[in-house]
């Protein structure tokens, strides 16, 4: 099963995949075909890795187990028991500009779908979908290595925009989700992975519903000069 090119690339099509991706949060009821989720993963395997050292594992979930994955995250919430992950992906005391930008988010997010901020078990009901891959077909998991460096972090940051790009391409949508990493104790369990797997994001995979309300809204992002210094000879 290989990913087979159908014609030359137009330029143009890289870059209108890099600007109108987004995390989408809403899927239509529509299987994603086997044959595909490889082409995508064909694709996105020729991510740069320095030395070539490759360092992704994915698992790709459907049916039953991609649920009682979800279930058995959301009892161990309801259950108070702590999140344990791997690593810490946001910043344990948040300072401008992060805070403000973290604030607008969430703002964005939640009056997309008209919850208001004093509105607790719309907001949890919301969260959770999550760990529900927010009802796509496809969840697929990223694990790398646990004594492997930051280098090769750096490297699946660059397979899993490749993975986002390519799903583009087929008409499909996708959103990376740190929330599924939460509880990796309980995901390698459940897979029967070893410990010595550490698991970055989980990401939804599907048909996006593009009349969702929540996949209306775009986040704001910064201008070129904002984060940018050129320096002249």
């Amino acid at each position: 099963m290989k990913f087979e090119k159908k014609g030359p690339l137009n330029r143009l099509d890289v870059f209108d995949a890099i600007k109108n991706r987004h995390s989408c949060r809403a899927f239509i009821d529509k299987p994603v075909n086997k044959e595909i989720v490889y082409s995508i993963l064909d694709i996105a395997r020729f991510a740069p890795s320095g030395v070539n050292t490759q360092p992704w594992k994915i698992v790709v979930l459907t049916g039953s187990l991609k649920l009682q994955i979800s279930k058995a995250i959301i009892a161990a919430r309801e259950a108070g028991i702590p999140e344990d992950p791997d690593y810490h992906y946001y910043p344990t005391s948040w300072r401008e500009p992060y805070k403000s930008r973290r604030k607008a988010c969430g703002l964005a997010l939640y009056s997309a779908i008209n919850i208001q901020i004093d509105e607790k078990e719309k907001r949890k009901e919301a969260w959770y979908r999550n760990y529900h891959f927010f009802g796509a077909p496809i969840g697929l998991l990223f694990f790398l290595d646990s004594d492997l460096e930051k280098g090769s972090w750096v490297d699946m940051g660059m397979f899993i925009q490749n993975v986002m790009l390519a799903a583009h391409g087929f008409n499909l949508e996708t959103c990376p989700q740190a929330a599924l990493a939460e509880y990796p104790n309980i995901v390698r369990n459940l897979l029967k992975i070893s410990n010595d797997k550490s698991l970055l994001c989980g990401m939804a995979l599907g048909y996006p519903d593009n009349n969702h309300p929540i996949n209306q809204y775009r986040t704001v992002r910064e201008p070129v000069e904002s984060f940018t210094q050129f320096i002249d000879d």
